[in-house]
């Protein structure tokens, strides 16, 4: 099969099971509304997708008798006395970043292009996301 386009969101409504069927498939699969066109992609893959086109980065140090572990140029860091807990509460840290930046930060001119990293913590489990930071996404 090929990609699925749909003109109308109505059009798009009454072939979902298509719509669906194609985006699991790794298809291309959009629907134009009005002048905007949405592409409905399988959630797993564009996860996987975001965590290979933006890899983390972190920066895990010991100091201090324990962990932290940050993001260059983010707002997200965690401590903890091993760099097991460190980098679980970097964890936290990003899914707290991700609600401030879904409730106010999405338009803020520091934030707004940090829009695939809150898709990649919105998508991830947590196990998913230490694999990330640790450079071990599969």
């Amino acid at each position: 099969m090929t990609a699925v386009h749909f003109d109308t969101y109505s059009r798009a409504r009454t072939h979902l099971k298509d719509l669906l069927d194609a985006a699991a498939s790794g298809r291309a699969a959009t629907v134009r509304r009005d002048s905007e066109t949405v592409a409905v992609v399988d959630a797993e893959r564009f996860r996987y997708a975001l965590s290979r086109l933006q890899p983390s980065e972190a920066v895990v140090v010991a100091e201090a008798g324990g962990w932290s572990a940050f993001l260059p140029g983010l707002p997200i860091s965690g401590d903890g006395d091993t760099l097991d807990e460190a980098v679980s509460d970097l964890v936290l840290a990003l899914r707290e970043y991700a609600e401030d930046w879904n409730d106010h930060l999405l338009t803020a001119p520091n934030h707004r292009e940090n829009w695939g990293l809150i898709q990649l913590v919105g998508l991830s489990t947590d196990e998913q996301l230490r694999e990330w930071v640790l450079g071990q996404s599969r």
